[in-house]
C-alpha cells in the first residue's frame, strides 16, 4: 500500500494527536529530543503493520503531517529514533511501538511484559538495549471521530454546598448487582442502568466520582502473581477510556453513561492520575512517553538522569512544570469536559501538580494555566493534597477554586468515636468545616471534602468490625495497606452473632455517617457503605477484582440504607447544615446573636481542656450573607454524646423538634413532639434538633 504525504502547508501542527478531516488524517506528536519519528499504520483486518511513514514536518518540537485517504477507525502507532543513553536521560528505541499520548481509543491490549521494555528485561540492566520488535504485544491507537448525539445534554452544575459525592469503582459497583443485566455488569452501560440511577437518586446523591477510567496497565509484579491492578491508578493513555469498561459502543458507551446521569441530575467526576504513568522506573516498560521523549516528560534525578524522581511511590513522576506536560494535562482535561461532558475531577497525589525542581508551588505554572482556562474553571476540581515527596503534605495549600480531600476530618472523626481521649475539640473543628485549615485566601467551607471512608482503606462496616487490617489475600504478607486505621471492633475481631456487639457497631456506623453528613463542607460517601458492604477486613483491595473488591448488594444493610437516605434528606432540607461561609461565633447584625455557639449538658460552654469530654452541643444559625435567604432564619442544634445517656439543657428554651436520633436504626425519632427545656440524649448517639421545623 503506497500512501502519499501532503505538502507541509497542508499539515496541522496546532492539535496534537490524530484528527480526521474530509481528505484524510492529521497526525501531530511532541518530542524535543527525537531525531526521527515514524507513523506506523496497521491493517484493520489482521492487525499487521502495513506502512511506515516518516513525519515529514517539524514545527518547533511538534512533529506533524497529513495523510490523505485515511479514515476514522484506522489503527496506528509511533516509533521514535534517537539516542539510547539512559545516563543522559534518553531512552529512544525504534523497535518499540509507542502509543500516541493523545490517542482517543485503543484496540487490543498489552502482552508479554518482557517485550514491552526497551532494554533486555532478563538482564535486569536498563543500560542494555533490546532490538526485538514488540508490535505483536502492543495495543493499537485508533483514529476516532465524535458524532455522538448528546440530545441537548447539559451539565447539572450543582452548587458546591449542595453537593453529595458518591465514590465508586466503575466495575465493582455493578458486578454483583442482580438488577443490572448480566452483560452490562462491570461496564459503563451498567453504571448508567436504571437500577443504579434509581439507587443514587433515592439516596440523594448529586455526583458520582469514578475511580480511574483512563486506559491503564496491570503491573507486571501483579500479573506474575495472577492478580491485576483493579483500582487503575497506573495510566497508560490520558484520553482513552479503558477498553475493559466498554461494550460494543466504544467510547460512546461512556458518553451515554454521562448523558443518563445528567438526565437524573447527577454529575460525573473522574479520579485522574496525572502524577505518574504506567511506565514506572528505569526498569519499567516503554509504552509511550519514555520512548517519545523521556527527558521532557519525566522528572529525572538532576545528578543522575538515568533515574527517576519518585515523589509518587509509583516509580516515576511527571514533570508538571514543563510545557509539554502542562499542555498534555490541560488538553486531556478539556477533552473530558468538552467532548465527554464530564463535570469535574479528583486529582490523585495532586501535590505533584504543583511541584517544580525547587519544591511545591501553589502558584506554579500548571495551576496558573489551569485556573486561567475558561473551560476548566467551570469544572469541579478536587485535590488529593499530598504525595510522598519532600514536603508533600499540602492540605489547605491548594489555590481556590480547588476543593481538597480532608484526611484530618477522616482521622479526627474516627478517633473521637473510637473514644480516643482529647478529640472533642478536633471534632468540633471538623463539624464547622475545618476552618483551621481552609479559612484563608477567600476560600469557603466547601473547600473541605469530608470523608470517613474511601476506596483506600476500610469500608465503614469494616471500620467498626476490625481493629487491624487483614490483607493476606493481596500476596504481600499483610505488609501493604495502612496500619493506622483508627478502627475498633467493639470487643471481637471480625463477624459475630453477639447481639450486643452488633448493636454497638451499628450505632457507631450511624454516628460516623451522621457526623459526616451534618458537618459543614462537602460530604463524600464510599459506594457500598450504605449497604453495610464489607471487604472482610482488607483495607487495600487495589488488586482484588473479585467479590472482595466488589460491592455486595445482597447484604443486610436495609435499615442503614434508610438511615443514610434520611440524613442526606435532612442535609438537603436544612441549608443551615451546609453553609458556604465559615462560622466563628460572629454576631449577626439582624438579631445580635452569634452565628454559632457551643454548650455542654448544663448549658454552659464545654470544658474543651477536659480530655474525657465526649458530650457537647453545637447551635448553628445562618450567616447574614447566606446564599439561601431562608438560612438566616434557621437554627439547628447538633448534640453529640459519646458517653452514657445524658440530659441536655436546651438553649433558649423549648420548641426544638428532634429530626434525627442515631439510637434508632433508621434515624427517625420515635418522639416527634417539641422538646421541653431539657432533652434526653441516648448513650453513644447524635441528635439533631431544628427550631419550629415542619414534620419530616
Amino acid at each position: 500500500m503506497n500512501i502519499e504525504v501532503t505538502i507541509p502547508e497542508a499539515s496541522d501542527s496546532l492539535r496534537l494527536g490524530a484528527h480526521a478531516d474530509a481528505a484524510g488524517v492529521h497526525f501531530a506528536v511532541y518530542s524535543a529530543h527525537a531525531e526521527r519519528i515514524e507513523l506506523c499504520l496497521f491493517s484493520d483486518e489482521d492487525g499487521r503493520e502495513v506502512e511506515r511513514l516518516d513525519f515529514s514536518h517539524r514545527t518547533g518540537d511538534i512533529w506533524h503531517m497529513h495523510v490523505p485517504g485515511l479514515r476514522p477507525a484506522r489503527r496506528y502507532g509511533f516509533r521514535a529514533h534517537g539516542p539510547y543513553d539512559p545516563d543522559q536521560g534518553h531512552r529512544f528505541n525504534p523497535n518499540k511501538l509507542l502509543l500516541d499520548p493523545y490517542a482517543r481509543a485503543l484496540s487490543g491490549w498489552f502482552g508479554d511484559p518482557d517485550l514491552l521494555c526497551g532494554y533486555r528485561m532478563e538482564t535486569g540492566d536498563d543500560l542494555t538495549f533490546d532490538g526485538r520488535d514488540n508490535a505483536s504485544v502492543m495495543p493499537r491507537c485508533i483514529v476516532t471521530e465524535n458524532r455522538f448525539d448528546w440530545q441537548g445534554d447539559r451539565h447539572p452544575s450543582t452548587p458546591w454546598e449542595q453537593t453529595v459525592i458518591y465514590e465508586a469503582h466503575p466495575r465493582g459497583l455493578t458486578m454483583l448487582m442482580d438488577k443490572v443485566p448480566e452483560a452490562e455488569r462491570g461496564l459503563f452501560s451498567g453504571l448508567a442502568s436504571d437500577p443504579v440511577i434509581a439507587h443514587l437518586t433515592d439516596l440523594g446523591i448529586t455526583a458520582i466520582e469514578l475511580l480511574p477510567v483512563h486506559a491503564f496497565l496491570d503491573d507486571a509484579f501483579l500479573t506474575a502473581k495472577g492478580r491485576v491492578n483493579y483500582w487503575g491508578y497506573n495510566t497508560a493513555a490520558f484520553f482513552a477510556p479503558d477498553p475493559r469498561y466498554l461494550g460494543s459502543g466504544g467510547a460512546d458507551d461512556f458518553r451515554r453513561m454521562v448523558r443518563r446521569f445528567h438526565a437524573a441530575g447527577i454529575e460525573v467526576l473522574l479520579d485522574v492520575v496525572y502524577n505518574h504513568t504506567a511506565e514506572g522506573n528505569e526498569l519499567g516498560p516503554t509504552l509511550s512517553f519514555r520512548g517519545l521523549d523521556n527527558a521532557s516528560y519525566y522528572a529525572l534525578h538532576p545528578d543522575h538522569p538515568r533515574f527517576y524522581v519518585n515523589d509518587t511511590g509509583c516509580g516515576n513522576t511527571l514533570a508538571c512544570w514543563k510545557p509539554a506536560v502542562i499542555r498534555l494535562i490541560l488538553d486531556s482535561l478539556r477533552y473530558w469536559v468538552e467532548e465527554m461532558h464530564v463535570d469535574g475531577f479528583r486529582f490523585d497525589l495532586a501535590a505533584v501538580l504543583g511541584r517544580t525542581p525547587t519544591g511545591f508551588e501553589p502558584n506554579g505554572a500548571l495551576f496558573t494555566a489551569l485556573l486561567a482556562d475558561p473551560v476548566l474553571t467551570k469544572a469541579k476540581l478536587i485535590a488529593e493534597p499530598w504525595d510522598i515527596g519532600p514536603g508533600g503534605y499540602r492540605l489547605g495549600g491548594f489555590p481556590a477554586p480547588f476543593a481538597e480531600w480532608n484526611d484530618r476530618f477522616r482521622d479526627g472523626v474516627r478517633r473521637f468515636w473510637r473514644n480516643d481521649p482529647g478529640y472533642a475539640p478536633d471534632l468540633a473543628t471538623r463539624l464547622l468545616g475545618s476552618a483551621d485549615t481552609f479559612d484563608h485566601s477567600g476560600r469557603q467551607t466547601w473547600s473541605s471534602v469530608n470523608f470517613v471512608t474511601a476506596h483506600d482503606g476500610f469500608t465503614l462496616a469494616d471500620l467498626v468490625t476490625y481493629a487491624r487490617k487483614h490483607n493476606q489475600a493481596n500476596g504481600e504478607e499483610n505488609r501493604d495497606g495502612h496500619d493506622h486505621n483508627f478502627s475498633s471492633n467493639a470487643g471481637h475481631e471480625g463477624w459475630t452473632d453477639d447481639p450486643a456487639i452488633r448493636d454497638r457497631r451499628d450505632r457507631r456506623r450511624r454516628n460516623l455517617m451522621a457526623t459526616l453528613l451534618l458537618s459543614q463542607g462537602v460530604p463524600m460517601l464510599l459506594a457500598g457503605d450504605e449497604l453495610a458492604n464489607s471487604q472482610k477486613g482488607n483495607n487495600n483491595t487495589y488488586c482484588q477484582d473479585n467479590p472482595t473488591g466488589w460491592i455486595d448488594w445482597s447484604g443486610t444493610g436495609e435499615a442503614f440504607h434508610r438511615f443514610v437516605r434520611h440524613v442526606v434528606a435532612l442535609r438537603k432540607q436544612y441549608p443551615v447544615l451546609r453553609q458556604t461561609r465559615f462560622l466563628h461565633g460572629a454576631t449577626r447584625p439582624e438579631d445580635g446573636l452569634p452565628d454559632v455557639a457551643w454548650f455542654g449538658p448544663d448549658g454552659a460552654p464545654p470544658e474543651w481542656e477536659n480530655e474525657d469530654l465526649g458530650s457537647f452541643g453545637l447551635l448553628l444559625r445562618g450567616t447574614a450573607g447566606a446564599v439561601e435567604k431562608d438560612v438566616r432564619h434557621e437554627e439547628a442544634l447538633v448534640i453529640v454524646n459519646r458517653g452514657a445517656e445524658t440530659r441536655f439543657q436546651m438553649p433558649h428554651g423549648p420548641r426544638w423538634r428532634c429530626v434525627l436520633d442515631t439510637r434508632e436504626d433508621d434515624g427517625l425519632p420515635r418522639h416527634g413532639k417539641d422538646t421541653d427545656d431539657q432533652a434526653s440524649i441516648a448513650a453513644e448517639s447524635i441528635a439533631l434538633f431544628v427550631r419550629n421545623a415542619p414534620p419530616a
